[in-house]
């Protein structure tokens, strides 16, 4: 997809998506008012914010993979930022799950658990040096296959899988919130 219809997608995903908390209803409306800027809202050019995507995994005993970020130093889900040719916002999300993960066969689920509005220093895609900015962060569920064997990235400092109630260390914010709903659409009895 162009930027163009990128945006396109994720207007459309973020009207008609029902927010699972009122934080994640807050981001919808938020997000929504930055997208109206146009397609540059979904760049790094738009240096006020833009719209990133990121996924939670989950394995099938009801485990969440995590990365320690490399340059952050905090535990969160895998993603970051939209590029041209993605195939959509959600497709956005898995393709940084990969790349990050080194998890082939993702079974994405297309509707946000979550939305979560954060300040960060991000460099433009120039490799100018970082800037303040704020993520738009659109956040979806991935399921890991059966037998998955993660791959620590350039990006991360570490991989884990984790249960929701022993979380590592520290968290970036937002990470808890977005393990409920992603839980809740697994199959019963996982």
């Amino acid at each position: 997809m162009s930027i163009e219809e990128l945006h396109a997608d994720a207007v459309r995903v973020l009207e008609g998506w029902r927010a699972t908390s009122d934080e994640a209803e807050q981001g919808r409306v938020r997000t929504l008012e930055l997208l109206a800027d146009g397609p540059v809202a979904m760049t790094r050019a738009h240096r006020r914010g833009h719209v990133t995507a990121s996924a939670l995994i989950v394995d099938d005993a009801g485990r969440v993979l995590l990365c320690l970020h490399g340059r952050l130093g905090l535990w969160m889900q895998l993603g970051g930022h939209c590029e041209a040719g993605d195939a959509g916002l959600a497709e956005a999300a898995r393709r940084e799950a990969i790349e990050e993960s080194g998890l082939p066969g993702l079974v994405l689920d297309p509707e946000p658990i979550d939305i979560d509005i954060h300040e960060v220093r991000c460099g433009p895609a120039d490799g100018q040096p970082a800037e303040p900015s704020v993520h738009y962060d659109v956040r979806f569920l991935l399921r890991a296959p059966a037998g998955a064997r993660e791959q620590i990235s350039d990006e991360s400092a570490d991989l884990g899988w984790f249960t929701p109630d022993a979380l590592p260390t520290p968290l970036a914010s937002g990470t808890v919130r977005q393990i409920a709903p992603a839980l809740s659409r697994l199959p019963a009895g996982i």
